[in-house]
């Protein structure tokens, strides 16, 4: 990591010389060529410290945190980065706008997707943007080596990582979020009953916002593993479809073959089966699950207690991964 940076100045310790001219020393001159005699002095033209306000791990961890996020969305990068997370957003953003458009015009009485249901029904459009922004957020820093490079005095690495996932996370919660919003201001506007949605919309930020910390630990995981970006996009993309496909499919193996209580239980192996548990034991959402044979409150301990589990592993994984790469 590099050291404070220096600025120079008059009157400070012995720095780096500059050769110049036949002029008296500490004199202004060219700072190469030959005098009138084609003889050269060295100029000392010292170093003296930063005097100015050091603004503290704090306002470091903030920085990194806001150009993380911002990052997310292209923002502050080149055109082209900005073009994949923004269509990505408005693909999201589109089924809202939909349904609201189709609840003023026919009068309905109740939203057809639930809130806690949207990000079920849009999770392969979170899945392309996470593998495509987790990344983009760590892989390029180990690849290049620019972590050393982001602030004057070395960063800690519980604040680099807390920056990292916390950027991370909250792209994703605007990603998920927004949406909801969409729906609830829609909601509002076809006149449907006020408690009932605001509970819902409640319910649904609640869910978002779990899986946004899941997701976020899990993606950037998967890319500090690799300096590559191309196999962190590769990893984050076979983990979460691989995982919810193969879990799928023994829940439908097992509803088919008369063992519905397996249903449940194979839905701990998939991060978005994981939240749908959570969300059906404790927010009151309708279970995707075969048969929507979703957790009870007993097993939604287990469903909550799995996530945890998987957060603060995140964390340690990644906390070990700067270890290792020496930060």
């Amino acid at each position: 990591m590099s050291t404070d940076r220096t600025s120079p100045g008059p009157g400070g310790p012995a720095g780096p010389a500059a050769i110049g001219t036949d002029t008296p020393a500490g004199a202004a001159g060219p700072a190469t060529g030959a005098g009138p005699r084609g003889d050269t002095r060295i100029h000392n033209i010292g170093y003296r410290g930063y005097d100015g306000a050091r603004l503290g791990r704090a306002y470091a961890r903030r920085s990194l945190y806001t150009q993380s996020l911002r990052g997310s969305y292209g923002l502050g990068r080149s055109g082209k980065s900005k073009v994949l997370p923004m269509i990505l957003f408005a693909v999201m953003c589109l089924p809202a706008a939909i349904i609201v458009a189709v609840a003023v015009a026919t009068d309905l009485k109740d939203l057809p997707l639930d809130y806690t249901r949207y990000a079920i029904f849009t999770q392969a459009v979170i899945g392309l943007y996470l593998a495509a922004q987790a990344p983009q957020s760590v892989s390029r820093d180990l690849r290049f080596k620019t972590v050393p490079l982001y602030f004057s005095r070395p960063i800690e690495r519980v604040d680099y990582v807390l920056a990292k996932y916390g950027a991370m996370a909250s792209a994703l919660f605007l990603l998920t979020g927004v949406p909801l919003v969409i729906l609830y201001v829609g909601s509002l506007l076809a006149e449907m009953d006020f408690a009932e949605q605001t509970k819902g919309f409640g319910q649904g930020l609640v869910s978002v916002a779990l899986l946004s910390v899941l997701f976020g630990g899990i993606g950037l995981v998967l890319a500090a593993l690799t300096p590559r970006r191309g196999f962190g996009v590769a990893g984050v993309i076979a983990t979460l479809t691989i995982s919810y496909g193969a879990v799928s499919t023994l829940q439908a193996i097992a509803w088919g073959s008369g063992s519905p209580a397996a249903v449940k239980w194979i839905g701990l192996f998939s991060p978005i089966t994981l939240i749908d548990g959570v969300q059906t034991a404790f927010l009151g959402a309708s279970s995707s699950f075969p048969g929507e044979l979703g957790p009870s409150a007993g097993a939604g301990v287990v469903y909550l207690l799995v996530v945890l589990a998987l957060v603060l592993g995140s964390y340690a994984v990644l906390m070990r991964r700067y270890r290792k790469v020496g930060l």
